[in-house]
């Protein structure tokens, strides 16, 4: 177990404190183990890249304390009202589909390769800063709607640009081992 794993695990444990801090009200509380959990994300990956750390397990598990962070406060801020419920039912569904079409292209023997795309760097960068900027607001009485309303709509547009794109690549992926087969 690596250094930068066992920041990453940190991260992991950090989720359902953050939500649950959401749902009981404690918004600077969550704001501040968010912060938190972002500063170890930068820590977790600057060690592994700097020190020669990188390992299997830090490869799967990065992305998914990321995924379920984000998800996670994404709920708790829908359940709160403070995101549209519109919105928080697309970007869990874009992840869903995409386990869902992972999963199902191993059980048909097709596994994907998944790969971080740009569109979808972009997509976790703009629902991170619409989370920040919206858990900010709510702790600190900013006023920020202006902001959170270009911020939701950039994370809509990215989110559903990710989930196309990844669909495309999975279509074209599980079309072309198909007909490979056959030849």
């Amino acid at each position: 177990m690596s250094i930068p794993n066992l920041i990453t695990l940190g991260r992991v444990i950090l989720v359902p404190v953050v939500f649950w801090l959401l749902l009981t009200g404690e918004i600077q509380a969550a704001f501040l183990a968010f912060v938190v959990a972002g500063i170890s994300d930068a820590v977790d990956g600057f060690l592994a890249k700097r020190f020669g750390w990188e390992t299997e397990l830090g490869a799967y598990l990065d992305p998914i304390a990321d995924k379920l962070l984000i998800v996670c406060i994404f709920i708790a801020l829908g359940v709160t009202n403070s995101l549209p419920s519109w919105l928080v039912i697309l970007v869990v569904s874009r992840d869903v589909l995409i386990i869902i079409g992972v999963v199902l292209s191993w059980l048909l023997n097709h596994p994907t390769p998944m790969k971080p795309l740009a569109v979808s760097k972009m997509n976790t960068v703009a629902q991170i800063v619409l989370a920040g900027t919206v858990l900010a607001d709510e702790a600190f009485s900013l006023n920020f709607k202006g902001p959170v309303q270009f911020l939701t709509f950039l994370a809509a547009v990215t989110t559903v640009a990710s989930l196309a794109a990844y669909l495309r690549i999975w279509l074209r992926h599980m079309t072309y081992e198909s007909s490979d087969s056959k030849i």
